[in-house]
């Protein structure tokens, strides 16, 4: 965290990964049970699609977990399945999951709906924060 002063105080800027963000090649991940939904909690993310952003999306990979179903918390095997993601989108995660993601260096984001909708979203808001100025 970069601290500067403000308007009477200080004022705390959360620097997210720069390389990621602006202008160079950032990997998303996706939880889905058909491919073409994301419509999954991570802890029940037995399919997860990978893909590739640098000016436009483009598929890489599916990959597939082994899932205990009578088992709880089992976002952790989804994160480390993510390892060389920056970005893993879900419909839900949990407390514990959203700890294991910040050590791991993976940002969780919250959303559902069709993966391209999905996704198109997440790239659109980036384009536009790539494009603003941080006073």
């Amino acid at each position: 965290m970069q601290s500067c002063i403000g308007w009477g105080g200080s004022v705390e800027f959360i620097l997210f990964n720069v390389s990621a963000i602006w202008g160079v090649k950032m990997r998303l991940a996706v939880v889905s049970s058909d491919g073409k939904n994301v419509d999954l909690h991570l802890g029940k993310g037995h399919t997860i699609y990978i893909y590739d952003y640098e000016d436009e999306l483009s598929f890489v990979e599916m990959r597939k977990l082994k899932m205990d179903e009578d088992s709880k918390h089992q976002g952790g095997k989804v994160i480390k399945t993510c390892s060389d993601c920056d970005v893993l989108i879900c419909v839900q995660y949990g407390f514990k999951s959203k700890i294991k993601a910040d050590d791991a260096g993976l940002k969780l984001v919250m959303d559902e709906g069709p993966i391209d909708e999905v996704l198109k979203r997440y790239t659109d808001h980036v384009e536009f924060m790539k494009n603003q100025s941080i006073i």
